[in-house]
């Protein structure tokens, strides 16, 4: 006969020693977790496609970079040339291709004012205490004209000061615009002090003597005053600015080395050649053409590689993207695009007058031929389509990689990454959703479960007790 004392211990679960508290984490647990593996698969996906965007887009813009390097660094500007080297070497701002040719006439050379003041016995005899205003202007014959937009140069001298400790002060107070050092020669020690290039940074010493009586005399500061309508020989050479003239356009420079000029010209004036000008003229260089033609066209293919295999329609985390879809695109116009539209008639105006062409499978040749024609024909607008201006190779590949950093383009490169990213930020919001809502069914679930354990202990005395009814009943049946 069954037991049904047995059957009414089984039926409440008394004694199976169930951990409601592990029970109901692990309920909860298996209740979100398929939502919760879902929402993460979905971010690693996305997190995949970000990467993938993130990284076509760096390689764009490393390549138009890696472009606008080569152009700015000058290797494809036209070569400057001059016809007298001894008058002056020629360069060119980067980025900026001149045309044509100057002439050039150099009558005269930027100097700077040098002096070689009385001589002392020795660099370490004291020159005397008080105080040296040196001022700075135009020195005209035995007249000087001061710049009173500077300031002068005021200089403490001290009792223990000496000739060089003098010229040291001078060089490092003056702010580059002196130099001083002693020279020790046949006459002794002499103090030379020279100045900038340029008319204007001549200079005179005006020395005041601490001594009540001074004597002009080594070891009293006046002995190193200097102007030049009291000059009897310290003045070695005078301050001037360089006259020139820029295809018969007279111009000045307070130094030798002249920037500014049209089309990005420099000059470092060298010598005169008064009554014989010499010509400037530049050639471009097509080798270097070709060649950067060449890396662009093997960067082109890397980045067209790069692009179909994580746009693949199959297993490609961008195969089915906006911004990718729209590169190709760029790409394949990239070669008809109009990048020189002030080009005049019969000038190369494509990337495809460089010799830019495309395959049918979307990859990039190199047409030397048709480059070499260009070259041949149009050697002038060939390297203007070379510079940091708004038109040519490098504005339309920068122009590309800055438009693919857009977010807010949803037809970029940047506007998947951002679009990518609000996903990532809306999935992870409804992970924290779920996380509560898990948390708040375990302790639900806990405290339902406690209870239910609370009542099966409490019954425990009581199915005790019938157990033994039962076993009477039994015994008297």
């Amino acid at each position: 006969m069954e037991n049904v004392g047995a059957s009414i211990i089984s039926s409440l679960g008394a004694g199976s020693g169930v951990n409601f508290i592990e029970l109901a984490q692990e309920i909860s647990d298996a209740t979100y977790s398929f939502q919760r593996n879902d929402l993460a698969a979905r971010n690693s996906a996305l997190e995949a496609r970000i990467s993938a965007a993130s990284l076509l887009r760096n390689s764009l813009s490393q390549l138009a970079s890696a472009l606008g390097d080569r152009v700015r660094n000058g290797d494809l500007a036209p070569k400057s040339q001059i016809g007298n080297a001894s008058v002056a070497s020629v360069s060119t701002v980067a980025g900026i291709s001149p045309r044509g040719s100057y002439s050039l006439e150099v009558s005269q050379l930027a100097q700077s004012q040098s002096l070689v003041l009385q001589s002392y016995s020795s660099g370490e005899d004291l020159v005397g205490e008080g105080s040296l205003a040196i001022r700075f202007g135009a020195v005209n014959g035995s007249g000087f004209t001061e710049d009173t937009s500077r300031d002068a140069l005021n200089i403490t001298v001290s009792a223990s000061d000496t000739l060089q400790s003098l010229a040291a002060k001078i060089s490092s107070e003056s702010g580059g615009d002196l130099s001083a050092y002693v020279a020790e020669g046949v006459n002794g020690a002499q103090l030379v002090i020279k100045g900038r290039e340029g008319a204007n940074n001549g200079f005179v010493l005006e020395p005041q003597s601490a001594a009540t009586s001074p004597t002009s005399a080594p070891g009293d500061l006046t002995y190193l005053g200097w102007s030049p309508a009291a000059d009897s020989g310290e003045l070695r050479q005078a301050s001037q600015d360089a006259v020139f003239a820029l295809d018969t356009v007279t111009m000045r420079s307070a130094s030798n080395s002249v920037s500014g000029l049209p089309e990005g010209l420099a000059l470092e004036l060298t010598g005169t050649n008064i009554g014989a000008p010499t010509n400037i003229t530049f050639s471009n260089d097509s080798n270097a053409i070709t060649t950067v033609m060449n890396d662009f066209v093997a960067a082109l293919n890397d980045l067209t590689g790069q692009l179909n295999e994580v746009a693949a329609a199959q297993g490609g985390p961008l195969g089915n993207d906006a911004g990718a879809r729209e590169l190709k695109r760029d790409l394949a116009r990239l070669t008809s695009d109009t990048v020189m539209p002030s080009a005049a008639a019969g000038e190369p105006r494509t990337l495809a007058d460089l010799g830019l062409s495309l395959n049918r499978d979307g990859t990039f040749r190199l047409d030397t031929e048709r480059l070499n024609e260009t070259l041949a024909e149009s050697p002038e607008g060939a390297a203007a389509m070379f510079t940091t201006g708004p038109f040519g190779v490098f504005a339309t590949m920068d122009d590309l990689a800055r438009q693919n950093t857009i977010i807010s383009d949803p037809g970029s490169l940047g506007g998947s990454v951002g679009r990518y990213e609000d996903q990532i930020e809306r999935n992870d919001e409804r992970l924290e959703r779920i996380a509560q809502q898990q948390e708040n069914l375990r302790e639900r679930l806990t405290r339902n479960l406690v209870a239910a354990e609370r009542q099966i202990s409490a019954s425990q005395s009581t199915l005790g007790f019938l157990q033994q009814q039962i076993e009477i009943w039994n015994g008297q049946n």
